[in-house]
Order: C-alpha cells, then sequence, then structure tokens
C-alpha cells in the first residue's frame, strides 16, 4: 500500500468531521491552522454553479467521501455523474452515500477517458495531494469539453505561515498533501493559459474557482456561448444561467 492510500485508509473515519468541523477538536484544529476557513460554504458555493437540471456529463475527481456532494448529486436527476479517487476507503465511503452513481478507482494523472468527455469537472481537496501537479492539470484538462467547466477548491501556499508550516511538516509528510504547491500567482498563470477565469477567490490558504476551458476560433480563444461548438443547445443555456449568476453575485 502507497504512502498516499495508508494515510487516507488511517483517517477515513475522522475525514468528514474534520473538513465539517464536526467536533470540538476539528474546530480548534481549523481555526488554529487554517485561520478559520468555512470548507462547508467554500463547497456549497462551487456546486451552486452546478443547476439541478443539469443533464450533461460530470467528473468529479477526488470524489473522497463524498460528504459535500451527496445531497447535491441525488437532486441532479438527469446528469450523467462519474465519480473517481484513489483511495479505495474513501470510494467505499461515497459509494455508501451514493449507490447509484458510478464510481472508480483510479489515478487522476492517468484517466482512462475519451477526450473532451464531460461538460463539468469539479476537483475539490484534490491538487494539493495529486503526486503529480502537471498530469493532474493535464489530464483533467484533456477530458473536459471545450466550453466545458472547471470548478475546483485546494490550498495554496503563501498567504499563512502557520497553514504552510503544518502543510510541508506534517501533512506532506503523513501522505495526506503532496508538494509541490502553488501560489495565487502561480496558479493563476497555470490558469490562464488554457482557461477563462470566471471566478477566483482565496479564503485564508484556499482558493476556489469557476473556469470555463477556452475554445480555439483562429488566433483567438474565446468562450463566447454563441461559438460554441456543441451538440446540445442545453449546454449553452447552463453557460448563459451561469453567467446571469454571477453578475448577480456582484451586484
Amino acid at each position: 500500500m502507497d504512502k498516499i492510500q495508508k494515510s487516507y485508509k488511517q483517517t477515513k473515519n475522522i475525514y468528514d468531521k474534520t473538513l465539517t468541523r464536526g467536533s470540538i477538536w476539528s474546530k480548534l484544529y481549523i481555526r488554529i491552522f487554517w485561520g478559520g476557513v468555512d470548507d462547508i460554504k467554500i463547497a456549497e458555493t462551487l456546486l451552486s454553479y452546478i443547476p439541478d437540471d443539469f443533464s450533461g456529463k460530470l467528473l468529479d475527481v477526488p470524489v473522497g467521501t463524498a460528504v459535500f456532494t451527496h445531497k447535491k448529486y441525488k437532486r441532479m436527476k438527469n446528469a450523467h455523474i462519474t465519480c473517481l479517487d484513489y483511495s479505495t476507503d474513501m470510494l467505499e465511503q461515497a459509494k455508501n452515500r451514493l449507490p447509484d452513481i458510478k464510481m472508480l478507482q483510479g489515478d487522476v494523472g492517468n484517466m482512462k477517458f475519451d477526450d473532451e468527455s464531460f461538460d463539468i469537472v469539479l476537483s475539490m481537496n484534490g491538487f494539493h495531494v495529486f503526486p503529480d501537479k502537471e498530469k493532474a492539470f493535464s489530464e483533467t484538462y484533456r477530458v473536459l469539453k471545450k466550453g466545458g467547466v472547471l470548478l475546483s477548491c485546494f490550498y495554496i501556499k503563501g498567504k499563512s505561515k502557520i497553514t504552510d508550516w503544518l502543510a510541508n511538516n506534517i501533512l506532506a509528510k503523513r501522505g495526506w498533501f503532496t508538494p509541490p504547491f502553488d501560489t495565487e500567482e502561480s496558479l493563476k498563470a497555470r490558469l490562464e493559459k488554457l482557461y477563462d477565469i470566471k471566478t477566483f477567490v482565496v479564503d485564508r490558504s484556499i482558493v476556489y474557482f469557476y473556469a470555463v476551458k477556452k475554445i480555439r476560433t483562429g488566433l483567438r480563444d474565446c468562450a463566447d456561448p454563441k461559438k460554441l461548438d456543441q451538440k446540445s443547445n442545453f449546454w449553452r443555456s447552463v453557460f448563459l444561467w451561469q453567467n446571469t449568476l454571477l453578475s448577480l453575485r456582484k451586484k
């Protein structure tokens, strides 16, 4: 058993309580080491960009235990959802919560999906764990359709000395995190090459964002829904709905 599998096997019974602040010690942990960041609100924000009547294809990687997503997915009756995780222990708990959704064990750096298979890729608390960041970003980009949406949140370095110390000296050594880690600036530079960034928020040492895969039309990159080469008008409607939501939030 490798380091990542072993680390998540050891913590499978406390993982949910830690992220959701379900105990006194987890509340103290989040307050002291993470500045009180609210993972629940961040997850709710990301999931709010996906309409309940979405009928396209969604990839959730890593699904973890589905602690943040199971209620949302149960409302998405028309969606085609695929969940992937490297940890068999995390996947087992996700299956218990979502027995009717497709669950696969696999490596984000070597996914067995065709190019441009998904309309949405959701990745919550994943990129700070993935061992090969370049492959992870490359693969999530590859399997996402042109004009598709990447929704993600994860740890970035350089925002808090105590959080950075925890990430490097405890979490990374135990296999829960895997360096190197992006900074806000390096992540933006990485994303801007491939995506149109619609939302990019840094909350303490956690970043969350909503980005659209660029569509190349001649020498220009765009994410104009009028120019999307999609088979269904539904996705155009989803795109416009998301932009409307973003406009309302800014007011």
